[in-house]
């Protein structure tokens, strides 16, 4: 009964540090708008992972969308463009663009939140 109140807590503590913080660049230039706008940024990433499952895949679909947003590209149904307007073209540079696809990638990624518990002794 102790050893499963410790493992229990233990798996507990392990997941709740193993949070993220964004990335101040992936804050300032895209999570800061998302947030003001009420728009459910890890519900998109979601999305992308259900539909396309590579990194790869989804860093190219979604460097494309924000390059040329139209609501054919998007991953969202026609119905959430009734709440949330369509998001302009990106201004930033590609390589910059980049990078933060990659930091958000890296900030939603769900892989980081599982946790598989070793064989008991």
């Amino acid at each position: 009964m102790v050893k499963s109140i410790l493992f229990f807590t233990f798996s507990t503590v392990l997941l709740w540090s193993t949070e993220t913080i964004a990335p101040a660049a992936l804050q300032e230039q895209c999570l800061q708008c998302h947030t003001t706008q009420h728009i459910p940024s890890e519900a998109i990433y979601r999305r992308y992972l259900m539909r396309y499952s590579s990194r790869e895949t989804i860093k190219q679909k979604i460097f494309s969308y924000l390059k040329a947003p139209v609501i054919e590209r998007s991953i969202m149904p026609p119905q959430f463009f009734k709440k949330f307007s369509i998001k302009e073209a990106s201004s930033m540079s590609d390589e910059v663009l980049r990078r933060r696809i990659d930091d958000y990638i890296d900030y939603f990624d769900v892989s980081k939140r599982l946790f598989v518990p070793s064989g008991q002794n």
